[in-house]
C-alpha cells in the first residue's frame, strides 16, 4: 500500500512540535521580560512633581534625616508627606524670593496642601504598613534607593509581589540594625548573613508567616 504522507512528513512534524516548544518559552519569556521592565514596573522612573524638591541637596548636602519629612513613618502605615509650615521653617529666610518656591508660599498662605505626586504607589489590594518594616530593621534606602544620590525620588524598586517575596522568604540580607535603619548610606557588611539571622531570632521574625498571602493581601 503507498504511504499517504512523504517521509518527509515525519522530519516536519518533530521540527514543528520542537518550534512549538520554543515559541511558547519564547512567548513566556518576553512576556515575562515586558512585565519586569521599568515601562511596566516604573521601577527607576520619576514622576513629575509640583514643587522640584532635590532630595540629594536636603538629605545629601544638608544631612536632613528621612524623618524630619515623613514624620510619621515610625508609627503609621504611612510615611506622611510634610505640611507645608515644615518646608516654610527653613525657607521663610532661606531662598525666601526664590520663583522656585512660589507655590510653595502660595500652599503656606492659603492652607492648602501642595499636591505632590505619589512616587511608590501600591495597588489598593495590597496592605504595605512602614511602621512594621522600620521596626524589625528594614532600611529606608532597601526599597526607596538612595536619595541622597538623586535630585528627583525615583521608584527604587519595581514593587511586584516577586520583589516583595524576595525578601519576605529571605529577609537576613535587608536587616539592618535599628540605628541604621535611617542611614541612606548604609552598605551591607561581610558578615550580613550572620548578623541577620540574629536579627531574624532576636526580633522573632519568621520567614514562613511572612509568605502567607493574607498578610499583605487582606
Amino acid at each position: 500500500m503507498a504511504q499517504t504522507f512523504p517521509p518527509i512528513t515525519n522530519t516536519l512534524a518533530r521540527v514543528s512540535v520542537l518550534g512549538f516548544v520554543f515559541l511558547v518559552g519564547g512567548t513566556l519569556w518576553l512576556l515575562s521580560a515586558v512585565f519586569g521592565s521599568p515601562y511596566v514596573s516604573g521601577a527607576g522612573l520619576t514622576q513629575p512633581q509640583p514643587v522640584a524638591f532635590n532630595h540629594r541637596t536636603h538629605v545629601g548636602g544638608l544631612g536632613l534625616d528621612c524623618r524630619f519629612c515623613h514624620a510619621f513613618v515610625e508609627e503609621s502605615a504611612t510615611a506622611g508627606l510634610p505640611p507645608t509650615k515644615t518646608c516654610m521653617a527653613c525657607h521663610s529666610q532661606i531662598l525666601a524670593d526664590s520663583s522656585l518656591l512660589a507655590q510653595v508660599r502660595d500652599s503656606y498662605a492659603t492652607d492648602v496642601p501642595i499636591p505632590w505626586t505619589r512616587v511608590h504607589d501600591l495597588e489598593d489590594f495590597v496592605r504595605f504598613d512602614h511602621s512594621i518594616h522600620v521596626a524589625q530593621g528594614v532600611g529606608c534606602s532597601s526599597c526607596h534607593g538612595q536619595v541622597d544620590q538623586t535630585p528627583l525620588v525615583a521608584q527604587g524598586a519595581s514593587l511586584q509581589m516577586s520583589w516583595c517575596l524576595a525578601c519576605h522568604r529571605h529577609p537576613e540580607p535587608f536587616l539592618r540594625a535599628r540605628e541604621d535603619v535611617f542611614d541612606p548610606q548604609w552598605l551591607r557588611p561581610a558578615d550580613q548573613e550572620l548578623r541577620g539571622a540574629h536579627y531574624l531570632t532576636e526580633r522573632s521574625i519568621r520567614p514562613s508567616v511572612l509568605s502567607d498571602c493574607s498578610l499583605c493581601h487582606q
